[in-house]
């Protein structure tokens, strides 16, 4: 009988709780975002609507910042042009933009070199977990925090233009 008691009262606080934090995503209904700029060396990621910045945010890269992103496993973040390519809801970094590293010139560079160029390179949040890790704990990606991420991930489309600087 307590262990019917116990496994009704975990399951009743873990429903709660994942209900309690829930959060809703709310819509976007301002200027559409038509690039993503990304200052790395400034730690800011800035959406625009044409030349005009809409929304900037303070960011964390990948555990070796300094430099492009050349081989799988460096640890860098990219710099160059590419586009969001797909988007994950249930990222295990809360959520994700996906950014379509490698191009065709990151991969032609790898494979000169003999080696493998990477990929997974996302926008996302930080999932809870990754908070106290630093500003650059990613393995190459554009962490945020995680309110920051839902509004991105809701203001930005596939297909939109990132732009990643040093």
């Amino acid at each position: 009988m307590k262990r019917r008691v116990f496994l009704a009262s975990a399951i009743s606080v873990l429903t709660f709780s994942k209900a309690a934090f829930a959060r809703d995503l709310k819509p976007y209904a301002g200027p559409e975002i038509t690039r993503v700029v990304v200052y790395k060396e400034r730690r800011k990621l800035y959406l625009l609507h044409g030349d005009e910045v809409v929304q900037e945010y303070k960011i964390g890269l990948g555990g070796n910042p300094i430099g492009p992103k050349q081989f799988e496993g460096d640890g860098k973040t990219p710099e160059g042009s590419y586009i969001i390519n797909r988007r994950n809801p249930n990222s295990a970094y809360h959520l994700s933009l996906g950014i379509s590293y490698p191009n065709a010139d990151d991969a032609a560079y790898a494979q000169a070199m003999g080696r493998r160029p990477g990929g997974d390179i996302f926008i996302h949040g930080r999932a809870g977990e990754n908070r106290g890790k630093g500003k650059d704990w990613t393995a190459g990606c554009i962490a945020v925090k995680d309110r920051h991420i839902e509004k991105i991930y809701m203001m930005v489309q596939n297909g939109t233009q990132v732009d990643i600087f040093p």
